[in-house]
């Protein structure tokens, strides 16, 4: 798994970082020319498939969700399938409150599977139902596991009341934190639950099955989510991580899915977790050290609203990504390991919809998916420059069942219809082979992107490029902050190093008219309850669409050129067979 740059890759690199981008498969000018108009010409793309700058590894094939319960219910089943179907490698599926106390009733922000109460005389009762429906829904469409091992029971909370929570979008964000948010009266009871599971699932699944899983100790330590203090978290983590090996010992075992990675407190909570875990002492065996095999952290953007419109900020997440990565960086121990980025999102809260966060408006349509193909993009780009082993960035973005229709929840899916975003994610699917340089006369540099964001006069008119044997993929954008519209931008997409005489291309298009079921939904008047037929029509509409026909392209001196014309906060993939 681990990646080490290409000399091709370096030089991109020291590109990026004198204001000229490198972007996890192109590089490109970090000044854009400025114009009164962005349409008075075409905006320069130019792909060279002769220059491989890395793999196109499917760092995007992570997802995640806080209500496990909603895995195994319908829509939730749905989506699922069509995430396994997009990815052309197993996609790891994270989930929160896989061993909270409750009868699996499925609501926002909470879930739960009863996998741990005891009876009259405090002895254990372990049942794995409801999580074996869970990781059976995963395993069955090949996708793995990324198990978090939380949270508290009920039966083990040295706060156990007030447990369940009754959350509802507007409510204080504070309110779902109750007794499965504290450490255990028990460590050791804690730590026998963790190793029946583990057992449980080799049993199950089969060794070979849950060695290609990761198990991480619970999720934000830092924030909400851990009401103990910093060295009760770490001797959870001794206790937890001890329990995994001792079922499993070739088990994958991470952590720490802080929260808020560039901040002050995170980076002392995760230099003081890498302290604890390469010299402390074990707490659960007394030894030096505690197993590490993998780095987890998380990233978040800051969206708002200003004058009438959504303002993302793509720069926080980003700066909280070059943290995490830096961190990696800092401890010869932690450089080679598999990097996770647990959580990595525009925002914070899922389950807030845009009634009562304005600021999330954008979910529903096109700005979403232009963040999602600009946001990986430099994902893959800081990989690459700080040299580190990047295996998956999780976008904590699923379903909800049973809500209103374009809610604006942070989701995939509305009501088993797929939204605008989910079709980034089938243009990746799409990508394999090389990651190739790519130039583009009107894009952001590296700095600019992680220090400032894209505030500029002008779009961020880009592309990340990949080459197979016989194929190339390059996937486009008109990104920028500010959601407001403007006029689709001209662009000639020149691309060389092509080995043919002609290529067969196949073009894909997310737009205002193309692979959006958000604004069909707007044309029938926005019904709150669609017909059997319009909800017919709207998940054809969530579906990618091709513009046009396939069509043959004549390549002349190696080169191909395709002109065409891009929305703002559009995206598209062009697809070249020969």
């Amino acid at each position: 798994m681990q990646r080490f740059v290409t000399a091709c890759a370096t030089r991109l690199v020291l590109m990026a970082l004198a204001g000229v981008m490198a972007i996890g498969g192109f590089a490109q000018s970090g000044n854009a020319q400025t114009r009164t108009s962005s349409q008075e010409k075409q905006v320069s793309v130019e792909i060279d498939l002769t220059k491989s700058v890395g793999k196109m590894y499917p760092a995007w094939a992570w997802f995640g969700y806080d209500e496990p319960n909603y895995t195994y219910m319908k829509d939730g089943k749905k989506l699922l399938t069509e995430i396994s179907k997009l990815s052309p490698v197993p996609v790891y599926v994270r989930t929160h409150s896989l061993l909270v106390t409750g009868d699996g009733e499925a609501a926002l922000k909470w879930g739960s599977t009863n996998a741990y109460t005891e009876d009259a005389s405090g002895n254990p009762i372990y049942n794995w139902r409801l999580i074996d429906s869970i990781f059976d829904t995963y395993v069955q469409r090949g996708m793995k596991p990324l198990a978090q091992v939380g949270f508290m029971p009920q039966a083990l909370s040295t706060h156990p009341e007030p447990y369940r929570h009754y959350w509802k979008p507007g409510d204080p964000y504070t309110d779902i934190i109750t007794g499965w948010a504290y450490p255990p009266k028990d460590y050791n009871k804690w730590a026998e639950l963790v190793f029946q599971w583990v057992r449980h699932s080799v049993e199950r699944y089969g060794q070979k099955e849950v060695e290609s899983w990761y198990w991480e100790p619970w999720n934000e330590p830092n924030g909400h989510y851990w009401k103990g203090s910093m060295e009760e978290f770490f001797k959870l983590y001794d206790y937890t991580a001890d329990a995994i090996k001792r079922a499993l010992p070739t088990a994958k075992v991470g952590g720490i899915n802080i929260a808020g990675t560039g901040g002050k407190d995170a980076q002392n909570w995760m230099k003081s977790w890498a302290k604890h875990c390469l010299e402390g002492t074990n707490y659960a065996t007394g030894k030096k050290g505690t197993p590490v095999d993998a780095i987890l952290f998380h990233a978040k953007g800051a969206p708002r609203l200003v004058d009438g419109h959504v303002r993302m900020n793509m720069g926080a997440q980003l700066r909280d990504i070059e943290a995490g990565f830096k961190f990696v960086r800092a401890y010869p121990q932690f450089k080679d390991l598999p990097v996770i980025i647990g959580e990595s999102d525009p925002e914070g809260c899922a389950a807030c919809g845009m009634a009562t966060n304005p600021e999330n408006a954008y979910r529903n349509g096109t700005m979403y998916s232009s963040y999602t193909a600009a946001s990986f993009a430099r994902k893959y780009l800081l990989a690459d420059l700080h040299q580190v082993n990047f295996a998956g960035a999780v976008s904590w973005s699923f379903e909800f069942e049973n809500q209103p229709w374009f809610y604006g929840f942070r989701d995939l899916a509305t009501n088993g219809v797929d939204k605008p975003v989910l079709n980034v994610f089938r243009m990746f699917g799409m990508m394999k082979g090389d990651r190739v340089a790519v130039t583009s006369e009107q894009g952001y540099g590296l700095r600019t992107a992680v220090d400032s964001s894209f505030r500029k006069s002008f779009t961020d008119i880009n592309a990340l490029a990949s080459k197979d044997a016989k194929e190339a993929t390059v996937m486009l954008w008109n990104y920028h902050d500010d959601d407001v519209k403007s006029d689709a931008a001209a662009i000639a997409v020149r691309i060389s190093g092509v080995p043919a005489k002609k290529v067969k291309l196949t073009q894909y298009l997310i737009d205002s008219e193309h692979s959006n079921s958000y604004e069909l939904w707007k044309k029938m008047g926005s019904p709150k309850n669609p017909t059997a037929i319009q909800i017919k029509e709207l998940e054809k509409a969530g579906q990618l669409q091709m513009l046009g026909s396939p069509r043959t392209v004549s390549v002349i001196n190696g080169k191909a050129v395709v002109d065409m014309k891009l929305e703002r906060q559009g995206v598209a993939l062009l697809k070249l067979q020969w």
